[in-house]
């Protein structure tokens, strides 16, 4: 496959000849990567086992590692899932937007197989962003849609990101800026009596508590993954990090939050967030970490991020960046 065909589009007002062409693609069971509010995704028609199987082949995805299924509003859900009441009222405050709900499939789901990895439940959501909520109207289908990188690597923000990572193994490209997220969606298990929170993200824990009551923390398992971005290795640059740093080595970068960085040696550094806030943290770091992760550097130190809120799923995706690789 050649090079992927990039259209750049307005991420308020996208044109609605290219988004036929990319709906036209998806239907065909062609790939179609476009930006998410979280992160670009990788697109394929959900229902088209060989569309699910070219995005595993196009990431390097291990088929047992599951996808989430994308739609442009709630009511296509019913053919899809279950939804108990707890998942009515998250649809209700949350979509549109970063969350992802793990629901038992219904008996004749028509998602394939291969997207759930066999399982009996399917990860589902509906993105917020403009173009996303375009192109599913306009394909009518439900999307599997993992971030848009080579698997394991970081995720992709912007549509250079994608076409570095993806750019041979992909249909079309729609190009609208950098999300503005910046991390993925905040995964919820609703499959059981109790609800567990499988990774954080930008619906924080404490928002989804104030909806549906207590929420359990899963403490994960690598070698059984029921949710996507459960892998101990994930979202990872080809240089290693060295997370709760308070300074850089000569061979090293560095990734700095807050004010009060005092950066001491490295070869170069950028800062998360001059001000400590956490959602421009967030925004930021993949974009960072590729901007950093340089064939001159070897190492990165990270320094320390709070563990509240948004912190919660800056320092999942800072952890299994820095998890031991085989």
């Amino acid at each position: 496959m050649a090079s992927a065909k990039l259209l750049s589009l307005n991420p308020n007002q996208p044109d609605a000849k290219v988004i036929r062409e990319a709906a036209a693609i998806l239907k065909k069971g062609g790939l179609v990567a476009f930006p998410t509010e979280t992160v670009y995704g990788l697109g394929g028609d959900a229902t088209n086992e060989k569309a699910v199987a070219g995005i595993f082949a196009a990431k390097g995805r291990p088929s047992f590692n599951p996808l989430i299924a994308h739609v442009a509003e709630a009511r296509q859900l019913e053919a899809l899932v279950v939804m108990d009441d707890r998942a009515r009222e998250l649809a209700e405050v949350f979509w549109p937007g970063p969350l992802t709900l793990i629901l038992p499939r219904t008996a004749n789901s028509p998602i394939a197989r291969l997207a759930s990895a066999g399982l009996p439940d399917l990860a589902v959501r509906i993105p917020s962003h403009p173009v996303a909520q375009a192109l599913l109207k306009e394909a009518g289908i439900p999307v599997a849609a993992p971030s848009a990188n080579r698997s394991g690597q970081l995720s992709s923000t912007t549509p250079l990101h994608v076409m570095e990572s993806l750019g041979e193994n992909v249909d079309l490209i729609l190009g609208a800026g950098r999300c503005p997220v910046g991390v993925e969606s905040t995964i919820l298990s609703l499959t059981k009596k109790d609800a567990v929170l499988l990774r954080p993200g930008a619906t924080t824990r404490e928002q989804i508590e104030e909806v549906i009551g207590p929420v359990l923390q899963s403490p994960g398992d690598p070698a059984n993954t029921s949710a996507p971005g459960q892998l101990q290795s994930h979202y990872a640059p080809r240089a290693r990090l060295r997370l709760n740093a308070k300074d850089a080595k000569e061979n090293e970068a560095l990734l700095g939050f807050g004010p009060d960085m005092g950066v001491k040696g490295g070869k170069r550094w950028l800062n998360l967030s001059p001000t400590g806030d956490l959602f421009e943290a967030a925004a930021n770091l993949f974009s960072m970490l590729h901007e950093l992760d340089t064939p001159d550097i070897t190492m990165i130190a990270v320094m320390p991020v709070p563990e509240t809120g948004l912190g919660l799923a800056i320092n999942d995706r800072l952890r299994r960046a820095a998890a031991p690789r085989e």
